[in-house]
């Protein structure tokens, strides 16, 4: 994980992150992730079919996916172009950083 570093016009660390526009949103799905996954768990506590079981886990797994792939596109829009633009060492890790985050998911 990188630390994150300042917006220069505001000082805020965060302020650069590409998601930050849609922090309401990924924080709303993941609530919802999170729901799933208690639910998951009281299906096994009930000893529910393990199909249902499979499918709801296939479900919570599709949705975490799209949860990477909304923050891996905000990264490449917003960090990796910025960088690219600026130029220099900055840009060749950004461009690292997210080939990197790809490889990890299509690992998972």
């Amino acid at each position: 994980m990188t630390t994150p570093t300042p917006d220069t016009a505001t000082g805020d660390e965060h302020a650069g992150h590409g998601y930050i526009t849609a922090k309401d949103d990924y924080l709303k799905r993941l609530r919802r992730i999170e729901g799933q996954s208690r639910g998951l768990q009281r299906m096994v506590e009930e000893e529910k079919y393990c199909i249902d079981i499979l499918t709801q886990v296939s479900a919570m797994t599709k949705a975490l996916q799209a949860v990477a792939m909304g923050l891996l596109e905000d990264h490449i829009s917003h960090c990796v172009v910025d960088a690219a633009i600026a130029g220099g060492p900055e840009a060749e890790a950004k461009i690292k950083e997210a080939t990197d985050a790809i490889a990890r998911l299509v690992r998972s």
